[in-house]
């Protein structure tokens, strides 16, 4: 017997009620399309040498999902270091020149550490359709991190999907996220 061939969306939504249904949450929102304010929509995306190959598979996804891509590099297997590229995405963020940022390194522990230097970002490491989901209603995240070296494509586009359309609940999220600003506003002050 022939198995049935699923789509992507397919897959995604089935994913998401058994993870879902397990967890005992409500169900997932549909996907929205990508969206037309917040910098147009832009997405900044970066990766080191090692997330390379990773980010031109997830450029060309994020076009097909209708983002305009700002491409911080790299822009070839060359050794670099992950740093410098996880700045330059996260600084578009920060300033409000692009509306969400991702950066692919081997393992994107290093990324979401530059990342989180820069002010008024919030990068989160995912590995999985639960970060991913976590990151963003609870977290409002506004850079996803990715280790290129510890997920394959299918999933990395089903974390990248999930996180783009998950809204941030706010609520009683609010105080905490609000609480994160203020940690970062106290080191602004003080120049430390």
């Amino acid at each position: 017997m022939a198995a049935a061939s699923l789509s992507d969306a397919e897959l995604h939504a089935l994913v998401s009620r058994v993870v879902r249904r397990t967890l005992g949450a409500q169900p997932a929102p549909a996907p929205t399309a990508a969206p037309q304010s917040a910098a147009g929509g832009a997405v900044a995306l970066g990766a080191d040498h090692g997330g390379f190959a990773l980010k031109q598979t997830l450029k060309d996804y994020l076009t097909e999902l209708g983002y305009t891509v700002r491409d911080c590099g790299t822009h070839s297997t060359d050794p670099v270091d992950y740093p410098d590229l996880a700045y330059a995405v996260a600084r578009l963020v920060g300033s409000g020149e692009a509306w969400r940022g991702i950066m692919l390194d081997g393992a994107g522990i290093g990324s979401a550490m530059a990342a989180n230097k820069v002010p008024g970002v919030r990068a989160a490491l995912c590995y999985d359709y639960s970060s991913a989901v976590n990151s963003r209603e609870h977290n409002d995240a506004n850079v996803l991190t990715l280790g290129a070296g510890l997920i394959g494509v299918a999933l990395a586009r089903q974390i990248v999907q999930t996180w783009l359309t998950t809204a941030y609940a706010g609520g009683r999220h609010q105080r905490r996220i609000d609480k994160l600003t203020e940690i970062e506003k106290r080191f602004l002050k003080n120049g430390a």
